[in-house]
């Protein structure tokens, strides 16, 4: 009998939005069908219904012709549903193993955890996703990547007859992409029903057999992959035609001294480090996960110590122990994990943008409120930040609109911000805003402020950056200018000893 799972009249609100409004369309096994949407679109909050974490307010779930309402994630695993999402569902004090394992450890005789059938069952796990972990490596200390495919190792250990893939490649490389593709193919060669939720466009055409567009909570228009184009799916997302996203940047073309430069940095994980960030130019850093991108940026921000070289600042050299001591030189970071590293998820909105500049709005001994408010309210004008009011929590936000709230908090009139390090800006969010990410870049340069952009979408880092520094194994190997640079011989960069 063939698998299949409905959404039959889904609609689901939370206090102060409509989230969900009659939802339906039907997956069948044998197919990848692609959630497409803006973020806030409702695509997550979709996959949350399915997998028992919240429940409906109207409509009908319905898999393999029964209707279910899970009260919990348990109920949705026991019914052959797997949910991997976008924010990661790991115990960072465990090992590879016992994450995969968590609810189904093997046990001997005598009912304690059998370790070496765990080890062997896991090291097959990882065998077949071809990566270079080992089955007692603790999780918490595994790059973001490894991480993202651990959830990934874990739902497939399970074999679910249906699978929801949330985002799955944001922060994976491409060789780890082409793992993932072949082990989905194979999955959807025996049946299994796959639903897929990306924002990039080209994988979406590569993995998908159907596209359903979702929009302000709706379902607006479903497609056919081999019958739809790039422009059509753009213009179904964000209802108009956003054109070529690239060519149509208004960008700095007067850049400044040099502001920043980094002379033979060296740390644990890096070797002498050289380069500079001129006052309105966009430095991007492109190279595989685990060539030291993000260590860089650390190192500079004062969260990991420095064992030699210099980082000067506006001509002088300076000694950053710590990120209060990078924010005080005017050193913004936003962080690669921005839930983990960026934002305080169970604070308002205005709490997360007022937070560097406390200080500076005190009324006497205490917070003024009023003054938090404003600030708040002019970084979700500035930024388009969807949101009923600035004292939602940043949890209820979609990645999106999260990243907004830390652009929002860096670039405020209370802050100074001369130097802004983004990682990974636009990972799991939409390709709406991507564009207004990529503008919001340039915008930045264009007020004097030196960006450093890190991405894994070497399409990004290319288009956007007016320079490309180029790493590996925790060395530069190369940098280009954008007119000189081409994705070949990045890459070829990228894999150089």
């Amino acid at each position: 009998m063939e698998q299949f799972v409905e959404f039959k009249g889904i609609s689901k609100a939370f206090p102060g939005v409509q989230a969900l409004k009659d939802i339906s369309f039907r997956a069948s096994g044998g197919k990848v069908c692609a959630l497409m949407g803006e973020n806030g679109a409702g695509k997550s909050t979709l996959l949350k219904i399915l997998s028992g974490d919240i429940q409906s307010d109207e409509g009908e779930l319905i898999v393999n012709g029964e209707v279910k309402k899970f009260s919990s994630p348990q109920e949705a695993i026991k019914s052959d549903i797997s949910v991997i999402y976008q924010e990661r569902q790991l115990v960072n004090s465990l090992n590879v193993m016992e994450n995969i394992y968590l609810e189904d450890l093997p046990v001997n005789k005598m009912g304690l955890i059998n370790r070496k059938e765990l080890r062997k069952n896991t090291q097959e796990i990882i065998d077949t996703f071809g990566l270079s972990i080992k089955p007692t490596d603790i999780v918490g200390t595994l790059s973001v990547a490894y991480q993202q495919m651990v959830e990934i190792m874990k739902a497939y250990r399970r074999n679910s007859a249906i699978i929801a893939f949330d985002e799955p490649t944001a922060c994976l490389t491409d060789t780890e992409v082409t793992i993932l593709f072949k082990l989905i193919k194979q999955l959807q060669a025996t049946g299994k029903v796959i639903l897929y939720v990306s924002h990039r466009l080209a994988e979406i055409f590569q993995i998908s057999d159907e596209i359903v567009v979702l929009k302000d909570g709706r379902k607006v228009d479903s497609f056919l992959t081999t019958e739809t184009t790039e422009q059509l799916l753009i213009k179904a997302m964000v209802g108009r035609d956003i054109g070529d996203t690239y060519a149509n940047l208004r960008r700095n073309d007067k850049m400044g001294e040099v502001l920043l430069e980094v002379k033979n940095l060296t740390t644990d994980e890096l070797h002498d480090i050289n380069f500079t960030v001129r006052k309105g130019e966009v430095v991007g850093f492109a190279g595989l996960v685990g060539a030291g991108r993000t260590e860089v940026m650390r190192a500079i921000f004062g969260a990991d110590p420095i064992t030699s070289g210099q980082v000067i600042m506006d001509g002088e050299e300076v000694h950053v122990k710590s990120p209060r001591d990078a924010i005080k030189l005017g050193m913004a970071l936003c962080p690669e994990d921005r839930k983990e590293q960026g934002l305080v998820l169970s604070r308002t909105i205005n709490e997360n943008v007022s937070m560097p500049v406390l200080e500076k709005m005190k009324k006497k001994l205490f917070l003024d409120r009023k003054e938090e408010t404003k600030l708040a309210e002019k970084a979700v004008e500035k930024y388009d930040i969807k949101t009923p009011t600035v004292e939602k929590i940043v949890i209820e936000l979609s990645g999106g609109n999260q990243q907004k709230v830390i652009l929002g908090r860096w670039t405020s009139d209370k802050i100074d911000t001369k130097l802004l390090i983004l990682d990974e800006p636009t990972k799991g969010i939409d390709v709406g805003t991507k564009a207004e990410v990529y503008q919001m870049v340039c915008d930045f340069a264009k007020a004097g402020i030196g960006v450093i952009f890190i991405s894994s979408e070497l399409t990004e880092v290319l288009n956007v950056s007016d320079t490309i520094i180029v790493m590996h194994n925790g060395h530069i190997t190369g940098r280009v200018t954008r007119e000189e640079a081409t994705e070949e011989g990045v890459l070829s960069l990228a894999m150089l000893d």
